[in-house]
């Protein structure tokens, strides 16, 4: 009998062994696959970093914790498209010789005229001195707005032929859930007032309180908006003030152009006030001569700022994606940004101005598809992001927090707001609508008076005892 239990326990030792041995051998497997794939992800993303920050000619320490590269010009992100490559250079009459020199010695081949200024400028044909002279002299009413830069400006300036660029970190890379979703948003997050489709509107938890026109050709828009930092309740989530140029289908087929002021733990690493931009274009695929461009419904192409190839920067003042400085108090003095972004009539790109003096870059004209002509809708207003489980509603701000009716001096504004028509003028929209998914979340309501033409006050504290 205590051979027989004797037997048993050896046989059962062995067994365990064995069985320890075999899990230990696949836990190690499993351990070494994570491992590889953590290299793999480190490597790839030390690659993208590699495109993304390029040589600088001066680097500049933000006060935020930010590095400005300043990147020669020719050398900027958006000449790594195959469209800027193994094509002759058409330099445009109106390029200035120091920029041309620049491109010329870079060897820099475009496959287009790259324009250094506009040919032609809502509010005069493009010549620096007449339009600043002509922009000094119609200031909107300097009671509301104070001068605003950005935080970088504290410790230094980019030279003459460089553009400033926010250099991308590993942990910026790392933060997002993929390296081919990094500085890209989410497809169908723009809002369509009209849809009958309350699922296309309300897909990814993102919600609006915007004022918006529909029903003619566009060729570009403007705004003045107050700027803010608005509490963000996860680091997911993200809340911004923009306005939108918007061309296609919102089912299937998008183009955009979008910029504005935005607060994004996720993209960013931090809850900072930033300038950004954002558009979504075709994607180009090159056969030998053959060029075949299919548009993205917001999918696939497009990005933030300077973060894939697309929009081209001569400004060497005013970087994408860096702090803005300072912002609007609640009750107390108010900060606000112009943004003005136009097709320009002659060359077909649409072009930013930040400021009233700042004009900051383009996107070519042969990004896009519905946006190659003009644009069927306008829209300005905020957004933000809801991820909160279970039905909760995010506390997430929007603007300054605070509902529409507190106005002036506490709650979020766009005033002056106007579109660009046809010949090339800036006018007042007509039929201007309104929109928001949740009003007991974020409200928005228009007016209109002398001074700030059309207006509308917009934003809330997200969740209230109205909205749970």
């Amino acid at each position: 009998m205590a051979a027989q239990v004797s037997t048993r326990y050896w046989s059962g030792l062995l067994l365990l062994t064995m069985c320890f041995l075999s899990c230990a051998s696949g836990g190690g497997g499993v351990a070494t696959a994570t491992a590889t794939a953590v290299r793999r992800r480190k490597l790839e993303t030390k690659r993208h970093l590699d495109k993304l920050n390029k040589p600088a000619v001066k680097s500049i320490k933000s006060p935020d914790g930010d590095i400005i590269d300043c990147v020669n010009v020719s050398h900027q992100p958006s000449f790594d498209h195959p469209l800027f490559r193994n094509h002759t250079i058409q330099v445009s009459l109106s390029l200035s010789l120091s920029l041309e020199n620049t491109l010329n010695e870079a060897k820099i081949q475009f496959p287009f005229s790259m324009q250094a200024r506009p040919s032609f400028h809502p509010e005069a044909q493009y010549d620096e001195s007449k339009l600043a002279s002509k922009l000094s002299s119609s200031s909107h009413n300097k009671q509301s707005s104070k001068q605003i830069s950005q935080l970088w400006h504290k410790n230094g300036r980019c030279p003459e032929n460089t553009i400033p660029i926010r250099r991308t970190k590993e942990e910026d890379v790392l933060r997002a859930s993929s390296l081919k979703s990094y500085g890209k948003k989410k497809h169908r997050t723009i809002p369509f007032p009209l849809s009958s489709d309350p699922d296309l509107i309300n897909e990814n938890g993102h919600e609006h309180a915007i004022s918006y026109v529909e029903g003619d050709d566009y060729y570009g828009a403007k705004a003045t908006m107050n700027v803010w930092k608005p509490q963000i309740q996860q680091s997911n989530e993200f809340s911004l003030s923009q306005l939108w140029i918007l061309g296609g289908s919102f089912g299937d087929d998008l183009n955009s152009i979008e910029a504005g002021w935005q607060v994004s733990p996720d993209l960013y690493g931090d809850r900072n006030t930033r300038l950004f931009t954002y558009w979504t274009t075709g994607s180009w695929i090159l056969i030998d001569i053959l060029k075949i461009k299919q548009s993205d419904a917001y999918q696939a192409t497009g990005c933030y700022n300077l973060l894939c190839s697309g929009f081209i920067q001569i400004n060497n003042e005013i970087a994408m994606g860096a702090s803005i400085s300072p912002i609007s108090n609640y009750g107390g003095s108010q900060y606000d940004i112009s943004i003005l972004v136009w097709k320009d009539p002659k060359e077909g790109n649409w072009w930013m101005q930040f400021g009233e003096n700042h004009v900051l870059g383009y996107w070519p004209s042969f990004l896009f598809s519905y946006l190659a002509d003009s644009a069927s809708m306008i829209e300005w207003g905020g957004e933000i992001v809801n991820t909160v489980a279970d039905g909760d509603h995010t506390s997430t701000q929007m603007g300054s927090g605070h509902f529409p009716g507190e106005g002036f001096g506490k709650a979020s504004y766009f005033r002056n707001i106007q579109i660009v028509d046809s010949s090339n003028n800036l006018r007042s929209p007509k039929g201007i609508g309104t929109y928001t998914e949740e009003s007991s979340c974020y409200d928005v309501q228009n007016d209109q008076n002398g001074d700030w033409g059309n207006y509308f006050y917009y934003g809330g504290p997200g969740k209230n005892p109205n909205c749970p």
